[in-house]
């Protein structure tokens, strides 16, 4: 992973919970031991529902203790998958109503300085990616200012805002959850799924919503699964609707590809499927130096007018609709592909056919 990607990862506004901490707000005096299981059994199935955690995952979190920073509690929560342990640090303040997921740095005389200097150190930001920090703001809870981190590279630009104590003595890098929705129902008021390339009834029960890269092996692996065996299985009771959510800082002909994607459903929309599996199945064949010509003569296979195809292809007409998934996978909390939502919850990767099987019987049987 280039340094780029991981400045562009760390600013999507999640970082992956595997390797992350956990902060949830809780002003007052610490709860009674009942109030305490609740928001811990309540942390850890938010976490679970949020970041597409499998049933299989276990998750403890322990008792809060007082962090000895400003009200600011502490604990611990760890993951258990069969295969290996991981345990992360909690970080809890406010009125249990909020998360940031993120890290939790100490600050000291001069903090703009030192948040920068701490984000350019945390991320190994190289030094001529320019990292800045805006004034400090209102928070969106109370004892949490707001700023906003630019990293800037050329013409390569994200930004991000992230969290400081009150009293400016500790950085939270991480972004800020809402404890009391539910993760489900934000994906589905945040996805859009009219006017999307999609195969299955509009009504079916059971809605998929994956975001894909390309270029991605992975990617290429769940469209053969979709084909093949999960189409075959569930007919007209499942709807996928499909994603573009190309990683185009590591993947060079991606956002070409998810270009001409787009443009076959503008052009032909009954040819997407039919399109997207040949560049799937040709994965391999393909480059940054014949990305173009290969999108063109796969478009043809497909029924699409060469011409007609190169001329979207060029001028970049679909662009805004790359744009627009990107903006909403980021907001769901899309970190890697492919990530598919199922009903609103999220399955990241393709963990096994069974596993992916079992999320979608679930979401049958709630339908009903």
């Amino acid at each position: 992973m280039g340094n780029w990607k991981k400045i562009q990862w760390f600013l999507a506004g999640v970082l992956v919970f595997a390797g992350g901490f956990l902060v949830v707000t809780r002003q007052l005096q610490p709860a009674p031991a009942k109030s305490d299981t609740a928001i811990r059994q309540k942390i850890a199935g938010y976490v679970r529902a949020k970041f597409g955690l499998m049933d299989t995952v276990k998750l403890t979190v322990d008792p809060l203790e007082d962090s000895g920073h400003g009200g600011f509690y502490k604990s611990a929560v760890t993951s258990e998958d069969g295969k290996q342990t991981k345990t992360h640090n909690i970080i809890l303040s406010g009125d249990e109503r909020y998360m940031v997921l993120g890290e939790f740095f100490p600050l000291g005389s001069d903090p703009k300085n030192e948040i920068a200097s701490r984000v350019r150190e945390t991320f190994k930001i190289p030094p001529a990616t320019i990292v800045s920090v805006s004034d400090f703001r209102r928070g969106p809870i109370p004892n949490l200012l707001a700023i906003t981190i630019t990293a800037q590279n050329g013409n390569q630009k994200q930004v991000q805002d992230f969290f400081v104590t009150s009293d400016k003595s500790v950085l939270l890098l991480g972004s800020l959850f809402n404890l009391t929705s539910d993760p489900r129902l934000e994906v589905l008021r945040t996805l859009t799924t009219d006017n999307q390339p999609s195969v299955g009834p509009a009504n079916a029960p059971v809605t998929l919503v994956e975001f894909s890269d390309l270029q991605c092996a992975s990617c290429s692996h769940m469209h053969k699964f979709i084909e093949d065996e999960l189409l075959p299985k569930y007919g007209n009771k499942v709807r996928i609707v499909f994603k573009e959510f190309p990683l185009a800082t590591i993947h060079d002909w991606s956002l070409t590809g998810s270009i001409a994607c787009q443009c076959v459903y503008q052009i032909k929309p009954s040819a997407y499927m039919t399109y997207r599996s040949l560049i799937f199945r040709n994965q391999a064949s393909f480059n940054a130096t014949n990305a173009r010509s290969l999108l063109i003569d796969y478009g043809e296979q497909a029924g699409i007018d060469r011409l007609q195809l190169a001329a979207c292809i060029d001028s970049k007409a679909s662009l805004p609709r790359i744009q627009q998934s990107l903006r909403e996978g980021q907001a769901v909390g899309v970190q890697s592909t492919p990530t598919t939502f199922v009903n609103g919850r999220m399955v990241v990767g393709l963990p096994s056919p069974d596993a992916v099987f079992k999320v979608i019987n679930e979401a049958l049987r709630a339908a009903r």
